[in-house]
């Protein structure tokens, strides 16, 4: 037990000083991030320390059930690539020019269309596909127009980091979890519905409050929509096979085939036709789409199930759980106490790791209280994202797109931000999560 918690805590205080000082080296012309190097070697050492064997490793890998990392990987890499398909056919470029188009010279409503498309897209992709496709946009725009890019590049961060707790799809997080306790897309959608909407809306009146003395300001030109080129095939198939995934993800529990399935069955649909449009139109769409997939997600998932699963094989999450036990003892502390937990072991953890020792948690816990404990942890998953940098893969991937495009955001702005808004949007998504629970069950 002893050498398992060294590693472990050894690991995790190395992933937080990584993320916060170097998240990255460049060799030659490759840029590593660091982020899943240091969960790998930390799942390494317990394998080389005996914390955990290599038959615990496979029982994980091989269950038939909802938590394989293995089918959640599959799940959230196809509607990635579904979602960049988009992104490389100039879709979402064309909402970013659509919505400086319509707001003609005024930041405060330029802000509400940005809140309004950037919401929309994080719900039927997910937080971290918007962030990747819309931060350059943002880049761009503040500095076409010589504004400050900060309302903007704040808004967009907690916009789709708030918006993606509305669906499984949005968040890794929700799938994980989600599926861990056979929740369907429309039972989750029914509970997390009135905290998502809540949320997004008082997301969005504060970063107003915090930042309208800029946006009182004027925007000196806009971005013409006709400028943007886009592939109207691609484009179309896109949407049409996105839309056809999103439609049997809802209904997946009543025609009984696993999201995962449904997922992978979508995107292979459209690797197929963009291999057929690749070799007719000597286009490379597909090389492009398929570059810019998150691989690197899927060791740093891999290496966080084995770390978790040693913590659980050595007992120790069995003693975590019981300590969440002693708060949790009715239906209203049950919600704070795994809602707060969880939301500061995302910064402590990262959100992925944080979710998968929660489930465990939540497995080992007062089972009355299931809703309130697993759907405040979700919550904390997605809302824990915005106090540091360390909270989720969205904030690590953020400031690495915003340092490469000149654009500082040290780990300090970040927080100061975050610590503004993070209690607030965590406090009213709780209660609206109480107030949802009573009213559905």
């Amino acid at each position: 037990m002893i050498k398992t918690i060294i590693i472990s805590v050894v690991t995790i205080v190395s992933l937080i000083l990584v993320i916060c000082i170097k998240p990255s080296i460049k060799i030659k012309n490759l840029e590593i991030q660091l982020f899943w190097i240091i969960p790998l070697v930390g799942a390494l050492f317990l394998l080389l320390f005996g914390c955990i064997d290599f038959k615990n490793i496979q029982n994980v890998f091989a269950s038939d059930n909802a938590i394989n990392p293995a089918k959640i990987l599959i799940l959230f890499i196809s509607i990635s690539f579904l979602s960049i398909v988009l992104d490389e056919a100039g879709f979402f470029k064309k909402c970013a020019a659509f919505a400086t188009t319509v707001t003609k010279g005024s930041q405060k409503k330029m802000f509400f269309v940005l809140f309004l498309i950037i919401s929309i897209l994080t719900i039927f992709t997910s937080n971290d596909i918007v962030i990747l496709t819309f931060t350059p946009f943002i880049c761009y725009f503040a500095s076409h127009n010589k504004i400050n890019p900060l309302p903007y590049l704040i808004g967009e961060f907690v916009f789709a980091n708030t918006l993606s707790m509305l669906l499984i799809i949005g968040n890794p997080t929700n799938i994980y979890l989600a599926n861990s306790f056979n929740i369907d897309f429309l039972t989750y959608l029914k509970i997390m519905a009135i905290p998502a909407l809540t949320c997004g809306i008082v997301a969005y009146g504060v970063i107003s409050l915090i930042f309208r003395k800029d946006l009182n300001k004027p925007l000196n030109s806009i971005v013409k929509e006709d400028a943007i080129k886009v592939n109207r095939f691609v484009m179309i198939i896109g949407l049409i096979l996105l839309g056809g995934c999103t439609i049997l993800l809802a209904i997946a529990g009543y025609i009984d085939i696993p999201m995962w399935v449904i997922a992978m069955s979508f995107a292979i649909i459209m690797a197929l036709i963009l291999i057929i449009y690749s070799i007719v139109k000597k286009d490379n769409i597909i090389l492009k789409a398929l570059k810019r997939l998150p691989w690197n997600l899927i060791p740093f998932v891999i290496s966080m199930f084995i770390i978790v699963s040693s913590l659980d094989k050595n007992m120790i999450i069995g003693k975590i759980s019981t300590l969440f036990n002693n708060f949790a003892k009715t239906e209203t502390s049950t919600i704070f106490s795994y809602g707060i937990g969880a939301f500061l072991s995302c910064n402590i953890l990262n959100n992925i790791p944080m979710s998968v020792m929660f489930e465990r948690i939540i497995f080992e816990s007062n089972q009355l209280f299931l809703n309130e404990s697993l759907y405040s942890t979700i919550i904390a998953s997605n809302i824990g994202a915005y106090l540091t940098p360390i909270g989720a893969l969205a904030g690590i991937m953020w400031m690495s797109i915003l340092n490469k495009m000149g654009f500082k955001m040290g780990f300090k702005k970040f927080v100061k931000y975050g610590i503004i808004l993070s209690p607030v949007v965590l406090l009213v998504a709780l209660l609206s999560l109480s107030l949802a629970l009573k009213i559905f069950f």
